[in-house]
């Protein structure tokens, strides 16, 4: 039967028809995941955690002591009950400092102690020289290590809370003012319409070199790619090593001899070779990131085993894929690893901002988890409740998992007798069980002359 050419094969309907399949189907997959992920993340938001800090001391005002604070926080939660965008966590300052501080809350807004004393002296009835009067202050806080978008959404509601409770609270000093009826200066009336200055401070400061807060998911993204590359490296090698594929070195084409090996050893092998491979990959992901480019990090002893750890991991689950799947396992384990980790990181756009599919995701997705874990040793200190003990806690179900997985469904192909290895007679036929061949005779061996 003559063999056929290349254009003969072009024409295979089979061919353009599978092909296209796939070819549609990952692009269509990666578009609604990446952009159905981050295409309306004002739209999608809730329950962003912004912290309120009310450290007003109050003042006597009209020959009553009042908290102008309280009426602050009171207008803004009032505020809120219609909008669930937001959600508004009433805390001291001392716990809003640790809540930035390992990445609890996305920003603050702050009424200091003297708030009170400073609108009272804006309609004193000896008041200062015009102009002379400190305003009352509020003071915004971000907090870009918990991720930009975040922290830049929390910024502005915050900023937006703070000019409505100014605006109120301009009303009612222009009241007070047309009750004494002293005339006012126009500049002194613009001045008591919004009194109160906002100003944004960062609330919790991330090095000059860690890419604004993003460097965490750069690194995270760095070892989940090195960790599903190094997989299919070790897959193709094996399988190159136990004569299952052919080698190319240019025109030249090497094959090993077919070693017979059970699918279980041969993922066991793999395993073995994937843990050697990501002391190498780990160590230098840390030496290229941390020691050429200067990244901003501490604790690396600890970065450089959770690099290690986290390639091993991703590189054993992909394997286990590719074990009971085969060649598609290559593309599921793009989809779960990449497609669907990316857009549900909670990296670039909030956990709280992402539509309700994502945030399912984004429960067990392993790059949140990962990414969150990287946060906590690049910019909290490596704290264990920064994320870090939630990282560590779903790497190891991730790793026992994959394990469980890979050798049940390996152990089951071989008891069934599911060989790597076809017959002879049924080598072009696609998946049927088949008996061992014998092992080819070494060609130094003599061959004993028939009768």
């Amino acid at each position: 039967m003559p063999h056929p050419t290349p254009p003969s094969v072009l024409r295979r309907p089979a061919l353009w028809i599978g092909t296209g399949l796939i070819a549609a189907v990952v692009s269509m997959l990666f578009a609604l995941l990446y952009v159905g992920g981050n295409v309306n993340p004002r739209g999608n938001l809730r329950d962003l955690p912004v912290a309120l800090v009310n450290s007003d001391a109050g003042a006597e005002i009209g020959g009553r002591h009042s908290n102008l604070g309280e009426q602050v926080v009171s207008g803004i939660q009032k505020a809120a009950r219609g909008d669930k965008s937001i959600d508004w966590q009433v805390i001291s300052r001392e716990e809003a400092d640790k809540r930035l501080g390992r990445g609890k809350v996305f920003g603050a807004l702050v009424i200091p102690a003297d708030y009170s004393a400073t609108v009272a002296g804006l309609t004193a009835p000896q008041p200062a020289p015009q102009g002379k009067a400190a305003p009352p202050t509020m003071t915004v806080l971000t907090n870009q290590a918990a991720g930009s978008i975040g922290s830049s959404m929390s910024s502005q509601a915050a900023q937006k809370a703070a000019h409505a409770a100014s605006a109120q609270l301009g009303q009612e000093l222009l009241k007070q003012a047309a009750a004494q009826k002293t005339p006012l200066p126009t500049a002194a009336q613009l001045k008591l319409a919004d009194p109160v200055t906002v100003t944004v401070a960062d609330g919790h400061p991330v090095g000059a070199r860690s890419a604004m807060g993003l460097s965490a998911f750069y690194y995270a993204l760095v070892l989940v790619v090195c960790g599903m590359l190094g997989a299919n490296v070790v897959n193709s090698q094996v399988d190159t090593a136990l004569g299952y594929l052919h080698t190319d070195f240019g025109p030249i084409r090497k094959r090993e001899p077919v070693q017979h090996t059970s699918r279980v050893r041969t993922l066991a092998i793999g395993i073995a070779l994937m843990l050697g491979l990501s002391l190498v990959m780990g160590t230098l992901v840390e030496v290229a990131t941390v020691g050429i480019l200067d990244m901003d990090a501490s604790h690396l002893g600890l970065l450089w085993l959770y690099s290690v750890a986290t390639i091993a991991v991703v590189g054993i689950g992909s394997l286990a894929l590719f074990a009971a799947f085969g060649t598609p396992g290559m593309l599921l384990a793009t989809i779960v690893f990449v497609a669907m980790a990316v857009p549900s990181s909670g990296a670039t756009v909030p956990v709280q901002a992402l539509p309700g599919f994502f945030r399912a995701l984004a429960e067990f997705e392993p790059l949140r988890q990962i990414t969150e874990g990287l946060r906590s040793l690049l910019y909290y200190g490596a704290q264990a409740d920064a994320g870090l003990t939630r990282a560590w806690g779903s790497m190891g179900v991730a790793l026992v998992a994959a394990l469980l997985f890979g050798f049940a469904v390996t152990r089951l192909y071989d008891r069934k007798g599911l060989h790597r290895i076809p017959h002879p007679d049924t080598e072009a036929g696609i998946g049927a069980p088949a008996e061992t061949p014998e092992p080819p005779k070494s060609p130094e061996t003599p061959v004993p002359a028939t009768a």
